[in-house]
């Protein structure tokens, strides 16, 4: 049994709303836990609302300041947890601050990565295929319009081979129908990709994918077929969706040559960020009506309304909410949890 102390802020949980709380219940069943949940004014001092800092074997703080300074009080503390995404202050890995967590033996406890949300954003981009493929979106925005899209009538009465025909609300000029056969393409195969094609490829479509930094075994893992280069990758894709995380080695890795290279009608699926493409070559192939795209983040955030990717019948847009679902926020709390020994992360899995 630990005492344990966790603290949140506005900024925090206005980002991941439910996190404290699930982990403060899953610490309550491993012992005290006092629980602080901050007003705005009060996180530059947040240590001065701590009831029992002695006590604390404990501790996370979530978005709240944390240099060595205000740490000093808590004389049990042995593992910290400092979730400092939506903090202000300085790091907490100044040298004074790694030098006094060593002399007082206290284990900082990290989340490598943001593991906890991959499966949502997965998920949303598996979701963003399929309304790309079938165009839901857009005809859920005809039905509410008018009556038109619930009837078909030919021209003059007669069927023709190739055009539209009754209950077919697909449009033939961009990759179209069922995910089954589909060639997918995926750049990235981490916490994301990974997941993405490997659901892709159990709904039947061919995949493969390209990361230079998985091992073949990861591509034996989730059964997908190993590409050596962008360029071998982009070449046939019906579906492409690079899942790369935002660094300074992976924006823009998906360049000009690539997205031009993508043949007529092909899907593009973006979840992760825009900018790991050429962008503006995705958008003069979008608005030529050469590819279709399904998307969740763009170059510009929010897109402005009179942005001419926005209601285009060969476009599929999200504002930028895949990832934080309620599973997300308690993926979140249990994986933090494990990183103390409590629970053991099964759920998170």
């Amino acid at each position: 049994m630990s005492a344990s102390l966790i603290v949140t802020c506005p900024l925090f949980d206005g980002v991941w709303p439910f996190v404290a709380d699930d982990l403060h219940g899953i610490w309550q069943r491993d012992g005290d836990v006092e629980f602080v949940r901050l007003a705005e004014p009060d996180v530059a001092a947040w240590d001065r609302h701590v009831g029992a800092a002695g006590s604390a074997e404990r501790a996370a703080l979530l978005g709240v300041p944390a240099e060595h300074g205000r740490l000093e009080p808590f004389s049990a503390l042995r593992e910290l947890a400092w979730i400092k995404h939506y903090a202000t202050d300085p790091a907490l890995r100044e040298p004074d601050s790694e030098a006094f967590l060593q002399r007082r033996s206290i284990a900082l406890r990290e989340i490598q990565g943001m593991p906890y949300w991959g499966p949502s954003v997965a998920e949303y981009g598996l979701a963003l295929t399929l309304c790309g493929l079938r165009r839901i979106p857009q005809t859920c925005s005809d039905a509410r319009r008018d009556e038109a899209s619930w009837h078909y009538a030919p021209p003059v009465g007669e069927g023709r081979p190739g055009r539209r025909g009754e209950q077919f609300g697909d449009d033939p000029r961009f990759a179209n129908g069922t995910l089954e056969g589909k060639r997918v393409r995926v750049a990235g195969i981490g916490n994301i990709g990974g997941r993405y094609a490997k659901w892709c490829a159990m709904m039947g479509a061919d995949v493969a994918a390209w990361d230079p930094m998985v091992p073949q075994a990861g591509f034996d893992l989730i059964d997908v077929r190993r590409v050596r280069g962008l360029d071998a990758l982009v070449a046939d894709a019906e579906v492409f969706a690079p899942h790369l995380s935002l660094t300074p080695e992976t924006q823009g890795l998906v360049r000009a040559e690539h997205i031009a290279a993508l043949p007529r009608g092909a899907l593009v699926v973006l979840v992760t960020r825009a900018m790991v493409c050429d962008f503006a070559e995705v958008r003069r192939r979008v608005l030529a009506d050469e590819i279709a795209l399904a998307a969740d983040v763009y170059d510009v955030e929010p897109l402005p309304l009179d942005d001419p990717l926005l209601g285009r019948h060969n476009v599929v847009t999200t504002p930028h909410n895949a990832g934080r679902t309620r599973q997300a926020n308690q993926r979140f709390a249990e994986l933090l949890a494990a990183e103390f020994g409590v629970g053991n992360g099964e759920n998170s899995a």
